[in-house]
């Protein structure tokens, strides 16, 4: 629905009888908290409200936030009033709606905001317009793990703003403001676009696509070394140089607040301004007749401070926002790219069960060669693995190379990779036309693409993809992920080193440092059970990858690999169990599956587990225990939805069998009074659970070795 005249507020009123606190938990029941959008009694309010947050916009005398409530907590999450947006045009700093006068900054009372005024060099509010969540690009769906609900269900919120009446030279700007929240989960987005109906070009300096007046999560009077921020985790889709969130994240800042002078802290230096906004440019011109679009900035609202329970928010959100992280398929990393030779390791992919084949770096293979034969010859590969029901694609690496002094990044503090190419040079440009190109004529499905875009800026003033220092990390994230959402809506499968989960890639590092895999096997099997512990709080099982070197990686010598396999079948069936048990898919990489028909039994026998167990395994992890080589280390797998409500798995790194018991925590099944426990195939076994949802296990495990537990429901 679209509503040009910003006076009036034309929905449904917001019922008074809805809970501050939910009866439900979200992560356990996610079905009642779906998302509404309403007016208030209040003529000129605006609310949008899933049960579990609402965010409230005054729509006159010009449009802003005026509160921003956890329901969960029946926490107010804002204490002040601030413009909805920023933005630099042509060099001069432009608000986006906002309203003035709010005298105390400590909080907002509900009676303040009529007197606040509308500022007159600030964008206007024109109207508003509701709807459906749309997708944020196309989404091939591949595999029957992946969720089946694209985009994600929720409403979406457009507020229209014009040009401040004085600034005559902005008619026929058109901006606009855009929410979305999302069903079932306490989570908010927001971004920008800018329509130029003008008829001159205009310049996007920089631009703020999120601004709030966060409560203070402490209060110390003196300036503390290390601040704790509040508890809302915000990022958005400009992220890069990095494998795990935080480090990934380049866009949220939290800074001090100049209006709130009465704040504790004695230099007013507590970062409760939370403040999205990319760390360099945009810098790019808009020609008339054309749209820009920012980032999307993401929010996403705690209930608690124990850090199982954020990380369960935090997964949950991406299996929402990138729901093909859950496509987590079995796959081997091939040193070959004979033809003779990889035939024969698709061929030993299919009969243990393997899904996918990665011809890997140091193999051969070359994405970039576009000689017609060769694409011809992958292509045949490409059909004879389909005909085996086998994934297949390959390596290419991007970053960590050089070009020549044309085509690489110019910049005098280095490059992060320390030598890289820009995207925006003429070789970058070819480059991922080339990686389309390949794709699209082989048939390839899988990318492994070794340092992607890490958001490298280049002064360079010759490369056609960008003008020059300003707008080239703009203009080369926006290159890298067009291509990856391309792959997306290709079903191309993606393995990237980076966090580019939100712009369609599938996996990342589960946190493994490379030369650890040249340590003897021992400590590779203790040391890989505790980068998935670590791994696990922020990755869902699907999005990280683990490594076993089938043959020799980084150097190690003999004592490191497993080659022959059937020389070190003991270890080779601790790393598969590892892997297998945890839900987090290895690469497996050398030239051969198995070499016996003993090894070949023991690689089936761990992916039939798998299998067996994949919905279970796939789900979300709870940390039982951290591995330490002194005791046993679990972990919990949980889903309330099926009917292996949980799955733990025990290790024993002893040389001694391993008696203790083990105290579960079951929350996360859903199960409340009762659970019924059988170790692996065995007789299920009838437990109590405590008032806190434990239940106390006695398990044996032999010296060196690992158990699982199946928890069900009782019947009856």
């Amino acid at each position: 629905m679209i509503f040009e005249a910003q006076r009036t507020v034309k929905l449904p009123r917001l019922s008074g009888n809805r809970p501050s606190h939910p009866k439900d938990d979200w992560l356990l029941s996610p079905e009642p908290f779906r998302t509404g959008i309403y007016g208030t009694e209040h003529p000129h309010e605006l609310v949008m409200d899933n049960g579990l947050i609402r965010r409230t916009w005054r729509l006159f005398p010009n449009a802003a936030t005026v509160a921003f409530d956890n329901l969960m907590t029946s926490e107010t999450i804002i204490r002040g009033v601030k413009p909805e947006a920023l933005i630099r045009l042509n060099g001069i700093d432009y608000e986006i709606g906002g309203l003035k006068g709010q005298a105390e900054y400590g909080y907002l009372r509900r009676e303040w905001v009529d007197a606040l005024t509308a500022t007159p060099d600030a964008f206007q509010c024109t109207g508003y317009e509701t709807g459906p969540i749309k997708e944020r690009f196309p989404y091939r769906r591949v595999s029957e793990t992946e969720a089946a609900v694209w985009p994600p269900p929720g409403m979406a919120l457009k507020l229209h703003f014009a040009p401040p009446e004085r600034a005559k030279e902005l008619k026929g700007l058109v901006l606009s403001v855009h929410y979305e929240m999302y069903d079932g989960l306490p989570l908010l987005a927001k971004w920008i676009s800018l329509r130029n109906g003008s008829e001159r070009a205009w310049r996007i300096d920089s631009f703020t696509s999120e601004m709030l007046a966060v409560v203070e999560w402490e209060s110390p009077v003196e300036t503390p070394d290390r601040w704790d921020y509040p508890n809302i985790d915000v990022e958005s889709d400009y992220a890069f140089q990095g494998m795990t969130r935080k480090k990934a994240n380049r866009t949220t800042c939290w800074l001090p607040d100049p209006d709130y002078t009465s704040q504790v802290n004695y230099d007013c230096h507590t970062p409760l301004l939370l403040v999205s906004k990319p760390p360099l440019g945009p810098g790019v011109t808009l020609p008339p007749g054309e749209a820009f679009d920012t980032f999307r900035t993401f929010e996403l609202v705690h209930d608690s401070t124990d850090r199982e329970r954020k990380g369960l928010a935090q997964k949950r959100m991406y299996r929402v926002l990138a729901p093909w992280v859950e496509d987590n398929p079995i796959f081997m990393h091939l040193m070959s790219d004979r033809p003779d030779e990889v035939r024969a390791a698709i061929d030993q992919c299919a009969e243990v069960g393997f899904e996918m084949v990665i011809l890997s770096f140091g193999s051969g293979f070359d994405m970039e060669n576009d000689d017609p034969a060769y694409i011809k010859r992958m292509k045949e590969l490409a059909d004879y693995a389909h005909r085996k029901g086998i994934r297949i694609g390959g390596y290419s690496l991007l970053a960590s190379r050089t070009i020549g002094a044309e085509d690489d990044v110019v910049n005098p503090n280095g490059a992060y990779y320390v030598h890289a190419p820009c995207l925006g040079s003429r070789w970058g440009r070819e480059y991922l036309q080339k990686m389309r190109t390949f794709l699209e004529r082989t048939g390839f499905d899988a990318l492994e693409h070794d340092g992607s875009y890490a958001g490298d800026i280049c002064g360079s003033t010759e490369h056609p993809g960008h003008i020059g220092r300003e707008d080239s990390q703009w203009m080369q994230w926006r290159a890298i992920t067009d291509y990856y959402k391309w792959c997306r809506g290709s079903g191309v499968y993606l393995n990237v080193p980076d966090w580019y989960f939100l712009n369609g890639s599938n996996k990342t590092g589960m946190g493994y440092r490379e030369v650890n895999w040249a340590l003897p096997r021992e400590r590779q099997l203790i040391l890989a059970r505790q980068n998935i512990f670590d791994g696990t709080w922020e990755k869902t099982p699907g999005m990280g990858w683990m490594f076993v070197p089938l043959m020799p990686y980084h150097g190690g010598g003999a004592e490191a690999v497993l080659e022959p396999l059937s020389e070190h079948l003991d270890d080779y069936a601790s790393h598969l169990a590892n892997h297998f048990a945890s839900g987090v898919q290895a690469i497996y990489r050398g030239r051969r599956l198995f070499d016996t028909e003993e090894t070949k039994r023991v690689v089936r026998q761990w992916v039939d587990f798998y299998k067996t167990y994949r919905p279970i395994l796939d789900s979300d992890m709870i940390h039982v225990r951290r591995p330490d080589g002194r005791d046993y280390d679990c972990i919990l797998h949980v889903n309330p939805r099926l009917a292996h409500r949980g799955l733990a798995v025990v290790h024993n790194p002893l040389d001694e069998p391993l008696r203790t018991t083990l105290r579960l925590p079951l929350y996360y099944t859903g199960l409340t009074d009762a659970a019924s426990i059988r170790e692996r195939e065995g007789t299920p076994v009838f437990y109590e659970l405590d008032r806190t949802f434990h239940a106390e296990v006695p398990v044996t495990v032999a010296g060196k070795s690992m158990t699982w537990l199946v928890i069900e429901k009782p019947e009856g």
